[in-house]
């Protein structure tokens, strides 16, 4: 179900993906707080549709300094799991942080949007995780988790 929100107009275009943080100390006092803060802190959101004949509106915070009308759905999260018990249906978790940044997997270990202590629930086994090697020996199967339902 969709959400309508206020996100930065350079993020205002169908298919962006972004992590909302909540509030920032800017926000204080701004007319449109209610409108912009209405998305769970920390959870990865699809923008789905921009809404037309709307104006910018004025924003502290966005570095392009005007926020737009769209609608957002949670959206799914691609990341590395434990090839063991790793099947469409499951419940896996994140195998925790991983210094590597420079591997090309590190995006996948560490997804933005999902959290180390918390488990998801597997949409699809994707395949082969991007690295060759993983220099922490783990043994890992690149999975889509489901989006988290609610706003």
């Amino acid at each position: 179900m969709s959400t309508v929100t206020l996100v930065g107009t350079a993020l205002a275009e169908e298919g962006t993906e972004f992590v909302f943080h909540g509030a920032a100390s800017a926000c204080d006092g701004c007319p449109y707080r209610g409108q912009c803060l209405n998305l769970a802190e920390g959870r990865r959101y699809r923008v789905t549709g921009v809404r037309d004949n709307t104006q910018a509106l004025d924003c502290a915070v966005h570095a392009e300094g005007t926020v737009r009308a769209v609608e957002v759905e949670p959206a799914t999260i691609s990341a590395n799991v434990a090839s063991r018990g790793a099947y469409a249906g499951s419940r896996a978790s994140l195998e925790g942080p991983c210094p590597h940044v420079d591997c090309p997997s590190h995006e996948l270990c560490e997804p933005l949007g999902a959290d180390f202590d918390a488990e998801y629930r597997i949409a699809s086994v994707d395949g082969d995780p991007p690295h060759e090697v993983c220099h922490l020996d783990r043994t890992l199967t690149t999975v889509t988790f489901e989006a988290e339902d609610g706003a």
